[in-house]
C-alpha cells in the first residue's frame, strides 16, 4: 500500500516500484488522502487555468483513474480535501475543513479502515518532514504512520473492521540530493545540459539532511509505467519539462532503482534491502 497526499504524488515517488511489484503479481493498492482539489494547472501546455475546486477535482480523478491503468494498481481515496500550499510571510492560515487541519484520529480511521479491508504486508509514505514543507504531505505521513501503528489494535478504531497488523513500513527518498546531484553530474559528463544545476549549486539543496536508505529497489524496467502515469496528470506534469530532461537510457544506466527508508519493521531483515517484501513469507499474515 502506498499512501499518498495528492493525485501525482503516486506518479512521481515510488510509481516504478509500485507498477514493478503489480507487474510481478503482487497486490498493490494507491491511496490518496486528498482530490488535489487546490493544486494550481502546473502544466504550461494545458491550455487553460482550473479555479473551480470542484471542477478541480472532478478533472483530477479523471486523471488519477489514467495513472492507476499506467501502474497497473488498485486506487482509493480516502477523502479529505486538499489544503493548498500556503505562500506569504506570514504564512496565511489553512482553509477550515483542510485535511491538515483535521484531527488525526479523524483523518486515520477511514486509512485504518482500508488498511484493514486490503491488509498489506507494507505500507509506504514520507517522512516526518513530508518531503518537502506541504502541510498535506505531513499530515500524510503522520496519518500512515498511525494506521500503521494501530490497525492491528482491537482496541483501536474498533469501528473500522478486523484488525491487521502490517510488518514493514518505507519512507520514500525519490527527492533526494545524492540522487539529484548523481543524474546533475552523468548529464554533464555526457555532454548535456542539465536540469538540475541550479539545484544543486543552491544553498538550500547544500543545507537538505540527507536521510538514510536502507532499501534500493530496482525497477528500470518500469520507468515507461512511471512515464505514462505521469503523463496521466495533464494538469500537473509538463512532458517537455522537469521530470522528462532526463534521457532515460541515461537514468536507466546510471540511477536504475527508487529508494527508500525502513521506517519500522516487525519482521527480521538485513540492511540494505533490493526488496520491501525482504523478510517477509508468502503466508505471513498480520491477523491476530
Amino acid at each position: 500500500m502506498a499512501v499518498h497526499a495528492h493525485p501525482d504524488d503516486e506518479s512521481s515517488k515510488g510509481a516504478a516500484t509500485t507498477a514493478r511489484y503489480a507487474a510481478s503479481g503482487a497486490e498493490v493498492l494507491v491511496v490518496s488522502c486528498t482530490g488535489g482539489e487546490r493544486g494550481s494547472v502546473l502544466n504550461p501546455s494545458y491550455g487553460r487555468q482550473i479555479t473551480d475546486l470542484e471542477e478541480m477535482r472532478q478533472v483530477r480523478t479523471v486523471e488519477m483513474a489514467a495513472a492507476a491503468e499506467a501502474l497497473g494498481v488498485q486506487h482509493r481515496w480516502l477523502g479529505f480535501v486538499d489544503s493548498g500550499l500556503p505562500e506569504g510571510d506570514p504564512l496565511p492560515p489553512l482553509p477550515p475543513g483542510c485535511f491538515a487541519l483535521t484531527p488525526l484520529e479523524e483523518a486515520a480511521a477511514p486509512l485504518v479502515e482500508i488498511v484493514r479491508e486490503f491488509r498489506p504486508h507494507v505500507i509506504t509514505t514520507y517522512d516526518p518532514t513530508g518531503g518537502y514543507p506541504h502541510p498535506d504531505h505531513i499530515m500524510c505521513h503522520r496519518v500512515a504512520k498511525e494506521a500503521f501503528e494501530t490497525a492491528g489494535d482491537p482496541e483501536r478504531y474498533r469501528d473500522r473492521g478486523a484488525p491487521w497488523t502490517p510488518l514493514k513500513l518505507y519512507y520514500n527518498h525519490d527527492f533526494s540530493m545524492t540522487r539529484i546531484r548523481t543524474m546533475h553530474e552523468a548529464m554533464i559528463d555526457a555532454g548535456l545540459e542539465s536540469p538540475f544545476g541550479d539545484w544543486v549549486e543552491s544553498r538550500a539543496a547544500r543545507e537538505i539532511p540527507e536521510r538514510e536508505v536502507t532499501t534500493r529497489i530496482p525497477c528500470a524496467e518500469s520507468f515507461p509505467a512511471r512515464d505514462a502515469a505521469l503523463v496521466a496528470h495533464a494538469t500537473q506534469i509538463d512532458p517537455d519539462g522537469f521530470f522528462f530532461a532526463t534521457p532515460r537510457d541515461l537514468e536507466a544506466q546510471v540511477w536504475p532503482v527508487e529508494e527508500y527508508e525502513l521506517a519500522a519493521s516487525r519482521v527480521a531483515t538485513t540492511l540494505p534491502e533490493d526488496d520491501l517484501f525482504a523478510g517477509i513469507a508468502g503466508d505471513e499474515g498480520g491477523a491476530p
